[in-house]
């Protein structure tokens, strides 16, 4: 009878973790978080405030008083750059969150074996760890947006909605990040050549800090294919009323949900590969 019981139990407790799984790694991660959770607390109000203050204080100040209050668009300096800051942040986290973290779990600590030693499965555990990383991104871009508000850069009312395009951005970017990082069974500097050689040219060369047009033809095609400029062009549609075709907006939104899509199933696929040997 009590072997009986046992055996129920244990049917019952892998259904729900077949069933939930995806939740658990992301509480995994969440637990995991608390252990730098000074970082982040300390990232997503310091950053905000030395950007906001750099940007607000002293380099709009200076574009202002040159070229006007609407300098750039016909909004001010802080207001044009304001969104791009908030979907740089999300990049940011996106970005640390889907590298090491992701090397460590297949490598230099291998919890996701353990983890699919489990009844939970491949693609769950890259669920979890998109849900944890989704979370933490909310949670900076909200904060960010916060002192955003504050500085007054965000003066059409519909601007909170550039939050969740944050997060969008950098969950676009981030996927194809995971499911590159995935594929990796040494890190030989890789991952710090995707630091230097890909977001930092994409943070200067996205119309992040000035408009796309203002480089030259040759160099504008990096803009096109970033999703930070996708991202950025979209939030200043909700931020400031940023003036633009439809179809362009409609074209952002689209862009980073297939680059959303592409890279979460690109980390799946490779995942079953791995877990499943």
């Amino acid at each position: 009878m009590t072997r009986q019981t046992d055996l129920e139990r244990g049917t019952a407790l892998a259904a729900k973790a077949r069933r939930w799984g995806a939740w658990y790694v992301a509480e995994h991660r969440f637990r995991v978080m608390r252990s730098y959770l000074q970082t982040v607390l300390l990232t997503g109000i310091g950053n905000p405030l030395v950007y906001l203050f750099a940007m607000g204080v002293g380099l709009a100040g200076l574009v202002d008083a040159n070229l006007g209050p609407d300098a750039v668009g016909g909004v001010g300096y802080l207001v044009f750059v304001a969104p791009a800051l908030l979907c740089t942040a999300a990049v940011t986290v996106a970005t640390e969150e889907f590298t090491y973290p992701i090397m460590l779990g297949f490598k230099w600590n291998p919890v996701f074996f353990g983890m699919n030693a489990s009844p939970l499965r491949p693609g769950q555990i890259i669920d979890g760890v998109v849900i944890s990383v989704l979370a933490r991104m909310l949670l900076t871009c909200a904060l960010y947006y916060v002192f955003i508000a504050l500085f007054g850069a965000v003066p059409d009312p519909a601007g909170w909605v550039s939050v969740f395009v944050a997060v969008l951005t950098g969950a676009a970017f981030g996927a194809i990040v995971m499911g590159y990082t995935s594929t990796l069974t040494e890190d030989t500097g890789q991952l710090a050549m995707v630091m230097r050689f890909v977001v930092l040219p994409m943070t200067l060369f996205s119309g992040t800090f000035f408009p796309l047009s203002q480089l030259p033809l040759y160099l504008q095609w990096i803009g096109w294919l970033s999703p930070l400029w996708h991202g950025t062009e979209l939030a200043r549609v909700f931020s400031y009323g940023y003036v633009e075709p439809i179809w362009l907006t409609v074209l952002h939104v689209i862009y980073l949900i297939v680059l959303f899509a592409a890279g979460w199933t690109w980390a799946r696929r490779v995942a079953v590969r791995r877990l499943t040997k």
